[in-house]
């Protein structure tokens, strides 16, 4: 089955202003090199620390950063040569739900415009049938017609959230990116959240790429499980396979600092020496080498292989190369 999304070798940099005036600009390589697959109707749960690149790669992905090298393929077809004119015609099929609800819907839009907009734009839709799309958007998310003609501030995180939902829903997509959408929402409305998109994808089929630092809120949401370390992948995997085996001491890590919600169990959480090297400055070989418990001679010298350790499980590590 053709992936839905797939990226090849997705590389972006940014120039960052260096030197007296910043006149000598240095290059930050957020991206490198990713290579992943989403099929249809399934989550891939992106993880990583903050600044790791997985919040670039859905902005890639989606266009809204112009990526430097690499593919994205949509149901097999690159759409990074495509011209814009070209591209807005599928702009509808890929949605995306940001990270902060507050931030991201318009204060001066009523939650009519806010939703309808993206409909109005790409497909002329106006009126009372446009109203009535807004209204299914709205009930598929779980609110009523009564919050048609309020504003954003006159709602909770987790009700704004809800309409950003809509809003990406409305178009009816192929595909959309979940930007860490309750890492801004209390515990109980992230659960709320959490089963909302869960219960929308059984219903309707939707294929998800969805971000997240938080392995707990991956593990709840995603089918497949791609690891991030300073713009690149270290290790993929089918959910199951991914926390019953995880071969990358890195990923290794993660899952050992998840805190287990029992308290009749002691638990001393695993934490990695040292900090995550500059991205300016990306260490050779083995980019983890530097904080790696396991680290070996060949590690700092040369790029660890690329290996596969089961059905649809792939480690980037020298102790399995």
């Amino acid at each position: 089955m053709t992936p839905v999304i797939q990226t090849r070798d997705l590389v972006k940099r940014f120039h960052v202003p260096g030197g007296f005036l910043g006149r000598h600009p240095r290059r930050l390589t957020a991206v490198d090199h990713v290579s992943l697959a989403v099929r249809r109707g399934e989550t891939l749960g992106l993880v990583g620390e903050s600044g790791s690149g997985k919040s670039t790669v859905g902005n890639c992905i989606l266009r809204l950063l112009a990526a430097d090298a690499g593919q994205v393929l949509y149901n097999g077809q690159d759409i990074l040569p495509l011209k814009e004119t070209d591209f807005r015609r599928l702009r509808g099929r890929l949605q995306v739900v940001f990270q902060d609800p507050q931030s991201s819907l318009d204060p001066r839009m009523t939650v009519a415009t806010i939703v309808g907009y993206p409909l109005r734009l790409q497909q002329g839709v106006k009126g009372t049938a446009l109203e009535a799309r807004v209204l299914a958007a709205l009930a598929d998310v779980g609110l009523q017609a009564e919050h048609l003609h309020r504003y954003p501030h006159e709602f909770s995180g987790g009700q704004r959230q809800r309409i950003g939902i809509a809003r990406a829903l409305i178009t009816g997509p192929d595909f959309i990116v979940f930007d860490e959408p309750t890492s801004a929402l209390d515990v109980s409305v992230q659960a709320q959240i959490l089963n909302l998109i869960a219960g929308l994808q059984r219903a309707q089929g939707y294929t998800y790429l969805f971000i997240s630092h938080d392995l707990a809120v991956v593990r709840h949401i995603s089918t497949q499980i791609a690891v991030m370390y300073l713009g690149s992948l270290v290790e993929t995997a089918p959910k199951e396979a991914f926390f019953r085996h995880p071969y990358h001491p890195y990923t290794r890590a993660l899952i050992a600092a998840v805190p287990r919600p029992d308290p009749t169990r002691r638990q001393n959480l695993a934490v990695l020496p040292g900090d995550v090297p500059s991205p300016l400055q990306i260490p050779s070989g083995c980019r983890f080498h530097t904080r790696c418990p396991e680290v070996m001679a060949v590690c700092p010298k040369v790029a660890p292989p690329h290996v596969e350790m089961g059905p649809e499980h792939w480690v980037d590590c020298h102790l399995y190369g």
